[in-house]
């Protein structure tokens, strides 16, 4: 079984989504058989290769709130990052734009690890405050879990996987998402949001059991227009 999963790397919902439907994949009998694949989804296509505001500054200013809201709604997302075991640290966080590291991770997929460089990136811009906009950035991370340096270089020189990047995001359009993450299981089942890893076992269990009906579930996601937090306590 495939398993498509849309996201973005500077996506909050979109590592927490992948850290629970990874909880998920643990449990289900047939792990094994699912082949895992990261789809390309901008959700700021027009982001700067690089940029000096910091985010709550650039959150505040996208969302409509004030900053003091802003640094709040990141504390609440830090704290359920943490109950996954992931280390968000928004004061750290360099934006960027985004193409670029979608690039990389086809090449990965190519070599056969692309999941490997999903959460290397992921951690890079939560957690170490990395730059994932810039090209030196990009080719020291993937190396560090097996590309060739020189290799990414000469891809991210050029215009390889341009096409294929534009490619998801137009598979995205068709299917009607504006959200992420969003996983399609088995080609046909739709789950939107960084869902509950029971939720995620259920949807795994549903289409494999049953290859013909539609199942769709809807969670927190990250949009071009909102990034939803979870309430103040």
């Amino acid at each position: 079984m495939k398993v498509e999963i849309f996201s973005d790397v500077v996506c909050p919902w979109c590592a927490i989504g992948k850290a629970r439907f990874e909880a998920a994949l643990a449990r289900f009998e047939h792990a094994a058989e699912v082949e895992v694949r990261f789809r390309s989804f901008e959700l700021d296509p027009n982001a700067p290769r690089s940029s000096g505001v910091d985010s709550a500054t650039h959150l505040a200013n996208k969302y409509g709130m004030s900053r003091e809201q802003a640094v709040a709604s990141q504390q609440r997302l830090a704290e359920v990052a943490a109950e996954e075991g992931l280390e968000f640290h928004f004061d750290q966080t360099r934006r960027g734009n985004t193409f670029d590291a979608h690039r990389l991770l086809h090449l990965a997929g190519e070599v056969g690890v692309q999941g490997a460089l999903k959460e290397r990136l992921m951690r890079a811009y939560f957690a170490d405050g990395e730059p994932i906009g810039e090209r030196a950035t990009l080719v020291r991370l993937g190396a560090e879990v097996g590309l060739s340096a020189e290799k990414s270089d000469e891809m991210l020189s050029g215009e390889r996987y341009c096409a294929e990047v534009r490619a998801d995001e137009q598979a995205a359009r068709d299917l009607g998402i504006n959200g992420v993450p969003f996983f399609v299981l088995d080609g046909r089942y739709g789950v939107s949001g960084a869902q509950s890893p029971e939720t995620f076992l259920a949807a795994l269990e549903t289409a494999w059991r049953e290859g013909a009906a539609e199942v769709e579930s809807a969670g927190e996601v990250c949009g071009a227009q909102s990034c939803e937090v979870p309430p103040a306590p």
